[in-house]
């Protein structure tokens, strides 16, 4: 995922006050890597803990219910993969008493770890279990079409039969993968799974006690922190350099989205203009199993990845599995791929604009793929010259916002282009820790289109993005299609860690939610998401995709509607000024496309039902909710689901045009 910082907006009013000293990133979590250890001790940790809750939107204290939280994610911490414990060894931590959460309680707000140490005392009795157990397994005998599937999800094993059969099984699907590859590379494949199990258990058996010690009080502020919700997290000193990275969006590499499924890394998504876009050899979807002729399957993905980045104008050889054929004739093939290493500047193309000739003018078509801004240029501002060109080339009948696939941005650009759409008006209210709330405005009177406006989005247009569609939404001001909800990440967070600053603090660094978001009418997309008006579905609208699945969300919450904006955030002195340049030009809540609502999904409705290549896509669709982006393109249609946005913005225009010959 990628992860954006608040920058100054000199048109925009009050965006400083609140975040002067943090960063503010409205975008997707993403996962934690291996680090080297902190510098941690046991007051030291506290603090760190104290500073969290003193920030979080909604977490004041460590009370038993969130210690629950704590244990469990602290039991993941030490065995991910649960191939360590079994359910017993661990179930007074797993279903602790009410009384025995308060104890731990007491004692963590004294800064004494005792239970946490006691588990990891079990997790090296564990491994040592486990080492005797794979002495009794006969990994000559491995299952067969073992499917990574079967590792989603997983709970603790009841048994220690349980127990070895995971193991086995896991052990199977890694062998499958390694087979494909030379018997030395298959070699080095399964040496290399055993080097990193050890080293991982090397690390918890480490007998060096202030080693050891850093290592349990790393592992309690990543469970504490991921307690108090899924967006928050702390960093150890490597991670935070990491997350920098992707903080500043630019790395020299492939430019290809990946996920370890244990028999390889699967390609999920290639950054549009990257090196791999542009060769037009890497698919989504291919599994890679070697760079560079060394075996991947078993590393950790932060190691994979580090070797397919590189210097730039350097080529990587990747070799992939590939499936080919359909259904039963489906077979894998291996290649080996070579890339030019680039510049991977992951804001990707960051947007497309095209049109459709309709009648005697066009559709114009606007893709964002994310709310940016650098000294040379901004979303809103590239957007809105765009938009002017094609007004002085053609006549404009109708403009689709393409927001698919968006997982947000900056905050003060999804404001200013919500006022490429609306006259002046809240746009976004920000409610932090302390509740406090806060309006960002649109003050520019001036709209670059006030026609016929429709916004596209499916299941992961988030964040900035679902600030953008939802108040186009609240104004009466487009037409949310495409599936039926996004998202629903109605939260921001502040990272402790500042771009420009050289040093990293040796104890780690964190990100913490601060606060919600809400649009003009109260709302905030949090759990639900923006609701489109007319639902036709794309590649992910059959996923699990969405903040009610993350582990702990934050609650939905509201606020009161503020269409009529009484300015009463702004200090007074300055409160008379801003309502003179202001208040003239608000933007009215509009309701000029109810009446055509029902005879546009009626339209919808049908085109869905005769379209052939669209009925297929469903279908299949159905049976595998697990979806890669890209997979439409099987059934006759580019982009079946923009396809229809297109027809239904014509008919629109068709209808409102209609309309107004009548009222003449």
């Amino acid at each position: 995922m990628r992860f954006f910082m608040n920058a100054p907006c000199n048109n925009r009013l009050g965006t400083m006050k609140i975040y002067k000293s943090l960063l503010l990133l409205l975008i997707l979590s993403s996962s934690l890597l291996s680090a080297k250890l902190p510098d941690l001790d046991e007051n030291k940790t506290l603090k760190k803990v104290k500073e969290m809750l003193s920030l979080h939107a909604s977490e004041k204290e460590i009370n038993p219910e969130l210690m629950g939280r704590i244990l469990k994610n602290y039991l993941e911490e030490l065995d991910p993969t649960k191939t360590y414990f079994i359910e017993s060894d661990i179930k007074e931590w797993l279903d602790p008493s009410p009384e025995y959460l308060s104890k731990i309680t007491q004692e963590y707000l004294k800064a004494n770890f005792t239970a946490f140490n006691e588990i990891f005392l079990a997790m090296t009795h564990a491994i040592e279990r486990r080492h005797e157990l794979e002495k009794e397994i006969d990994f000559s005998d491995l299952p067969k079409n073992v499917l990574p599937e079967e590792f989603k999800d997983m709970q603790w094993v009841k048994t220690t039969d349980e127990l070895k059969n995971r193991i086995l099984r896991i052990r199977a699907l890694q062998v499958e993968t390694a087979s494909q590859l030379t018997e030395d590379l298959k070699d080095t494949s399964l040496q290399r799974i055993n080097k990193r199990q050890a080293k991982n258990e090397e690390e918890l058996l480490d007998k060096n006690k202030d080693q050891r010690n850093k290592l349990i009080l790393t592992k309690i502020l990543k469970a504490t922190a991921s307690a108090l919700d899924t967006h928050t997290a702390y960093f150890t000193p490597e991670e935070a350099k990491q997350f920098m990275i992707n903080v500043q969006q630019r790395l020299f590499g492939i430019g290809a989205q990946l996920r370890d499924d244990l028999n390889g890394f699967t390609v999920t998504k290639l950054v549009e203009g990257g090196p791999a876009w542009n060769s037009k050899e890497l698919k989504a979807k291919d599994r890679i199993i070697a760079v560079n002729g060394e075996p991947v399957v078993g590393m950790d993905i932060v190691d994979a990845v580090e070797l397919i980045r590189g210097e730039e104008n350097t080529p990587v050889v990747l070799t992939v599995i590939r499936e080919v054929g359909e259904q039963d004739d489906k077979k894998e093939e291996k290649l080996d791929i070579t890339i030019i290493r680039g510049e991977v500047v992951l804001k990707e193309a960051r947007y497309e604009v095209s049109y459709e000739p309709f009648g005697d003018g066009i559709i114009a078509y606007l893709k964002l793929h994310t709310f940016y801004q650098d000294p040379d240029s901004s979303s809103a501002q590239d957007l809105s010259r765009e938009l002017e060109k094609l007004k002085e080339e053609h006549k404009v009948k109708g403009v689709i916002l393409d927001l698919r696939y968006n997982s947000g941005g900056l905050l003060t650009q999804a404001v200013a282009v919500t006022g490429l759409f609306i006259g002046n008006g809240t746009v976004v209210s920000i409610k932090d820790n302390s509740g406090f709330v806060q309006h960002l405005r649109n003050i520019e009177s001036k709209e670059v289109w006030d026609g016929p406006l429709i916004v596209l989005v499916n299941r992961v247009s988030a964040s900035a993005a679902e600030i953008v569609a939802q108040t186009l939404q609240d104004y009466g001001r487009a037409l949310i299609v495409g599936d039926d909800h996004t998202y629903g990440k109605g939260s921001f967070q502040t990272f402790t860690l500042i771009p420009q600053a050289d040093q990293v603090n040796p104890e780690g660094e964190y990100k913490v939610t601060r606060g919600r978001y809400y649009t003009v009418s109260g709302k905030t997309p949090q759990l639900t998401g923006v609701l489109a008006d007319i639902v036709f579905p794309g590649p992910l609208s059959e996923s699990e995709l969405g903040e009610k699945f993350s582990k702990y969300p934050l609650p939905q919450d509201a606020i009161k509607p503020n269409f009529d904006d009484d300015l009463s955030d702004i200090p007074p002195f300055q409160r008379e000024k801003v309502r003179l340049a202001y208040k003239s030009t608000i933007q009215p809540k509009l309701t000029i496309y109810d009446q055509y609502l029902d005879t546009l999904k009626q339209n919808a409705s049908w085109r869905l039902k005769h379209n052939k290549n669209y009925q297929t896509f469903l279908k299949e669709l159905k049976k595998k909710k697990d979806h890669v982006e890209g997979e439409e393109e099987d059934f006759g249609q580019n982009d079946l689901q923009l396809n229809e946005a297109v027809n239904l913005m014509k008919d629109l225009v068709i209808l409102m045009d209609a309309s107004k010959k009548k009222a003449a």
